[in-house]
């Protein structure tokens, strides 16, 4: 299914680590994106598409599904927008788990 959310341990992950917003890229915009964004919005979660970090197969459906998911579901930005934004946060902010060692 297209969506990042279906089947996948996705929502319970982002649940457990306190997570209370997602900044979404990949392709197709019109497909994987677009199905993503939209469960991300139907679980509360505020969704930021980085524009320039999406593609389509054909640009028509990347605007156009750009256009739609900015008029309902998500934010859209560039991604130098993200990276200031990224730069403006205090070293240390997210006490991430370190994973164990295989």
């Amino acid at each position: 299914k297209p969506s990042a959310f279906f089947g996948t341990p996705l929502l319970s992950q982002l649940v457990a680590l306190r997570v209370d917003s997602l900044f979404v890229t990949g392709g197709a915009t019109s497909g994987c994106v677009r199905a993503s964004a939209v469960d991300a919005f139907s679980n509360n979660y505020p969704c930021t598409l980085i524009a320039d970090c999406c593609f389509d197969r054909f640009e028509a459906s990347h605007v156009m599904s750009l256009f739609d998911l900015g008029a309902k579901y998500a934010d859209i930005v560039k991604a130098h927008e993200v990276l200031a934004y990224f730069d403006t946060l205090p070293k240390g902010l997210f006490d991430l788990p370190k994973g164990v060692p295989a």
